[in-house]
């Protein structure tokens, strides 16, 4: 591993599922969370692409929805996460990480600001300048917010993660005033690289991932446990 340039870095398997449903990839999640209460775990990152939903917050408000629940185009799901109302669909790359932060930092903010910093090098990659806005989450370019950050951190594990807004139809983003922020509109990696996928975006999160965590990523070819 030496060789591969790790070091003695923990592993951290990474799971490529591809299109799945939001609701059963929550269920995953919560499965995963309970074996690392329940034993010593792995590292894990799942990335996914989600067919159109909406999330909400755990304590997120209606307010930020143009329209009633019941007219949404999409399914609207109420979870634990923090933040407010955001949107997936095919072309986001959506992470969710399972770490237990008592083997990295025990630090909410610190993990929020790594999030983030997985995703500003990940579109560093790409010749995308992208960075903070003071007293907001995500990672933005410009006045265009790419990517959106929402987590849920319990006895330390964490769950729920990212979305980055690689080649999507924004046109989802419309019904709801995404995260909560009704006057920066939402942007995605394809407006700077035109013809940019999915595919092409996914293993240089991982790779980012890795450096910015200081772990070892390791690709699972079979679905995680608890699917």
């Amino acid at each position: 591993m030496e060789q591969n340039g790790w070091g003695s870095s923990p592993f951290c398997d990474v799971y490529s599922l591809g299109l799945m449903p939001f609701a059963d990839v929550w269920t995953l999640q919560k499965n995963l969370v309970q074996s690392h209460r329940d034993s010593p775990q792995p590292d894990r990152l799942l990335l996914v692409e989600h067919p159109g939903v909406y999330t909400l917050g755990q304590g997120s408000t209606l307010d930020h929805l143009k329209m009633p629940a019941e007219a949404l185009p999409y399914p609207l799901f109420r979870t634990e996460r923090g933040g407010e109302v955001t949107h997936h669909c095919p072309g986001q790359l959506v992470g969710y990480p399972i770490l237990n932060l008592k083997q990295h930092q025990s630090d909410l903010h610190w993990y929020l600001r790594q999030l983030e910093e997985v995703l500003i090098q990940t579109l560093a990659a790409f010749g995308i300048a992208a960075g903070r806005q003071a007293g907001l989450t995500g990672v933005w370019v410009g006045n265009h917010k790419l990517a959106a950050i929402g987590i849920k951190v319990s006895r330390w594990v964490t769950m729920h993660g990212f979305a980055l807004n690689v080649c999507p139809d924004l046109s989802g983003f419309a019904a709801i005033a995404p995260c909560g922020i009704a006057d920066k509109p939402v942007g995605s990696l394809a407006q700077f690289c035109p013809g940019i996928t999915v595919e092409a975006v996914q293993p240089v999160v991982i790779a980012s991932f890795a450096q910015v965590f200081g772990v070892k990523p390791v690709i699972q070819n079979a679905f995680p446990p608890g699917l």
